[in-house]
């Protein structure tokens, strides 16, 4: 059974299906047939036995800014892939070669309808930093604020959507023709990154994230967002202000020494706390590369490209499932876990109840150096997708977002201990979300709804009372069907008084036995063997009528 091929994709087809094979998905090839359309061979003893997750992430980066992102949306998919995968795509890194100046020039030009000279006093030809999607340059506005340009890589889209085609005609082959596919649901995941994609590209969207953060974390002090510059700004250049540090992981050992560390992790865990307990906004991607110390010893979050939202009702089963890990309540974590996923018809219960309790025991057993709250949630996710328990995305970006904030944690203090965060600053997020109910607007609406309920009141009282009045008042409970409970105690019943009368019938007969008569059947007294023949042909006609009449009502 061969795919239909697209000529114009069949090198992405020849990636795919070689990665598929390096890396333990041979099957996968088989079954879709592509092997033997592109002239692959579908085996792997020619390749390294047991590739390490590494690998995979290396092969992501060289295959391109899709599968690149391909890799950080499944880095989220805990129950699709073991841990040590999800930690090395959540590294994934996209450091290439630069583009040139002239189509740097050229396309913010276009997009901001002057020349560079008009709109900038100076811009530095040489990018701060490049990356598959765009590149980052210094300059300075007229006005002599200092800035940096955020420039999207040119035919990037194009790349990216074609990249996508070649993707999409996989997917849904293996969705339909192999049990993996039915399982995982490769199109959803597809779709899944395609609007993530799409997002990224639209950097007015990353624009408005970077604002969003700035009002949520005004609050901080020891934690700066950088402002983006909007009359400076489109779909693909994003103007922001420059901040002035280095990456956290570029500080020298006597630098970090200088640091107040402690008080900048505890703040630095606390802001994300309120962004996912809180705000249900929240920067998903804090890893070393985007955390910046500024030269004023505060923290700065870059790159907003990737965020997440978690909804209200998700916001308090989360922060359950976290004081439940830290505090080492396996049964509360398990059952939180149960109420937050869709349970399936293959989910067993006591076996993922029992692999939450090794999880968080061996979390609490853990030293002060191994502690990771974040692993442990990745881990819940992973054990629930075994365990037929299907778990929300946001569960296993949250999982990741504590496991990068572990790592910056740690960075800045050695000592850091998340658990121990996140037991202090519980009760305070709880307390900021119950302030956060009482809103304006939130108050507001519920006056609405009262306003109504009053203004209701009396004509559905005065309603009531009309069919009180009247004797019409009926009380409708859908509890059971009565009717087929009486026939049932009646069948009961019957039975039980034919068996009564039988047992009758050959107590009788044995009696009988002993009276001599000149009336006798088979050399027995006759009217005895009546009554045992009677007894023997009822006793048979109520089995077969109890057989075939409970068989029926089965059907």
């Amino acid at each position: 059974m061969g795919i239909s091929l697209k000529p114009q994709h069949l090198k992405r087809y020849k990636d795919i299906a070689f990665l598929l094979i390096k890396h333990g998905r041979s099957d996968l090839l088989a079954n879709s047939g592509l092997h033997e359309t592109l002239g692959v061979e579908p085996l792997d003893k020619a390749l390294p036995p047991e590739p390490r997750a590494d690998e995979l992430a290396r092969d992501l980066e060289k295959l391109g800014p899709t599968f690149i992102k391909l890799g950080q949306l499944l880095s989220t998919r805990a129950d699709f892939l073991p841990p040590a995968y999800i930690q090395a795509l959540t590294r994934l890194q996209d450091n290439i070669d630069p583009f040139p100046f002239e189509e740097v020039d050229a396309i913010v030009s276009h997009e901001l309808g002057v020349r560079i000279s008009k709109a900038f006093s100076n811009f530095e030809t040489k990018p701060l930093a490049a990356a598959s999607l765009g590149q980052v340059h210094r300059a300075w506005l007229r006005d002599g604020r200092d800035v940096v340009v955020k420039v999207q890589r040119p035919g990037i889209r194009e790349i990216i959507a074609d990249d996508l085609d070649a993707l999409a005609d996989i997917a849904e082959f293996l969705d339909k023709h192999t049990d993996w596919g039915k399982r995982y649901r490769f199109v959803e995941m597809l779709e899944e990154l395609r609007r993530s994609l799409w997002r990224e590209l639209d950097y007015r969207q990353e624009a408005r994230n970077l604002l969003t953060l700035n009002i949520n974390l005004k609050s901080f002090t020891r934690i700066v967002v950088p402002t983006p510059i909007e009359d400076f700004t489109t779909s693909r250049v994003l103007t922001m202000e420059y901040i002035s540090g280095k990456k956290i992981t570029a500080l020298s050992p006597l630098a970090r020494m200088e640091l107040m560390g402690e008080e900048l992790a505890e703040e630095l865990f606390r802001a994300y706390l309120q962004q996912i307990l809180v705000d249900g906004f929240f920067h998903a991607d804090p890893h070393p590369g985007n955390v910046f110390i500024t030269d004023d010893q505060r923290v700065a979050l870059l790159d907003l490209g990737m965020t997440g939202q978690i909804a209200p009702r998700l916001q308090e089963n989360l922060l359950q499932l976290l004081l439940a890990v830290s505090e080492g309540r396996s049964d509360d974590a398990a059952t939180t876990a149960i109420k937050i996923g869709e349970v399936t018809e293959q989910f067993q219960e006591i076996s993922f109840r029992n692999r939450i309790a090794a999880l968080v025991g061996a979390q609490q057993a853990a030293t002060l150096e191994r502690m990771q709250v974040g692993r442990v949630v990745l881990e819940i996710t992973q054990a629930s997708g075994e365990s037929g328990l299907r778990l929300p995305a946001e569960l296993t970006m949250l999982g990741k977002t504590l496991l990068n904030l572990d790592l910056v944690g740690r960075t800045l203090d050695p000592q850091f201990d998340p658990n121990a965060s996140i037991r202090r600053n519980g009760a305070k997020m709880l307390e900021e979300r119950l302030w956060k109910a009482l809103s304006p607007g939130n108050l507001f609406g519920g006056i609405l709804e009262l306003k109504d309920l009053l203004l209701r009141l009396p004509g559905r009282v005065n309603q009531i009372l009309d069919v009180v009045a009247r004797n019409d008042l009926k009380v409708k409970v859908d509890a059971i069907d009565e009717l087929v409970l009486i026939e049932g105690m009646q069948k009961v019943a019957n039975r039980i008084t034919v068996g009564l009368i039988l047992a009758a019938l050959i107590v009788g007969a044995a009696l009988l036995m002993r009276i001599e008569s000149s009336f006798r059947l088979f050399g027995y007294p006759g009217l005895a063997i009546l009554c045992f023949m009677g007894a023997g042909g009822g006793g048979l006609i109520l089995v077969i009528n109890i057989l075939l009449h409970d068989r029926s009502s089965k059907k």
